[in-house]
């Protein structure tokens, strides 16, 4: 048996995914979670073969429940997602993630993912891969990506110059061709931006 553990916030999603997939004889539904922090600490205790994780939830999201976990537990790990963003494929892959799909497809997809990955193998959505690969290149410099980087959790001009050993003024005016280069209005919309593609 392929035991599972299945995080989504979404309660009917997870429930009916659940539901489905404990039809198929090989693979037995241990946990259902509705936040990443629940889904850590389920996997830490319970110890799945894979994490089937929503990529989209309040706290940690699929990844960044990946990156915690693979460092405590030999789980393999599954993300599903809405919105199937190049970047996001990225750092999933880099988390150590070995299945990545939308969830437009069936449980019966899903189920076929979870036997492959459980194997030792990885997949990768088709369409998915196909606009990772055509995503554009990032058009900030390393400088400018340090002080995004810096500054993700909103620490101030101030402290983010403190850092990187710069003036505040140099600071503020990367932080103006970021937006600029970006094309986006604050320093957050920059950083979600840069997350979402992968960049940082």
């Amino acid at each position: 048996m392929i035991r599972v553990l299945i995080a989504d916030d979404e309660g009917m999603i997870r429930s009916a995914l659940a539901a489905l997939l404990r039809l198929e004889g090989d693979i037995d539904v241990i946990a259902e979670c509705s936040d990443g922090l629940e889904a850590v600490e389920a996997a830490e205790r319970l110890k799945p073969d894979v994490c089937l994780l929503d990529l989209e939830m309040p706290g940690l999201d699929g990844v960044d429940v990946a990156e915690r976990l693979r460092r405590t537990v030999t789980t393999r790990f599954v993300i599903v997602t809405r919105h199937a963003r190049p970047g996001v494929l990225r750092r999933a892959l880099a988390a150590g993630v070995s299945g990545f799909l939308p969830k437009s497809r069936e449980a019966g997809e899903v189920a076929a993912v979870i036997r492959q990955v459980a194997a030792g193998a990885r997949y990768i959505d088709p369409e998915i891969a196909a606009d990772a690969l055509s995503d554009e290149r990032c058009p900030l410099t390393n400088r400018e990506l340090d002080v995004l980087r810096l500054g993700q959790h909103g620490e101030t001009t101030a402290q983010i110059a403190r850092s990187l050993l710069l003036a505040p003024g140099t600071v503020r005016n990367h932080i103006s061709t970021i937006l600029t280069k970006l094309s986006v209005e604050t320093r957050q919309q920059a950083v979600i931006m840069a997350r979402e593609r992968g960049w940082t």
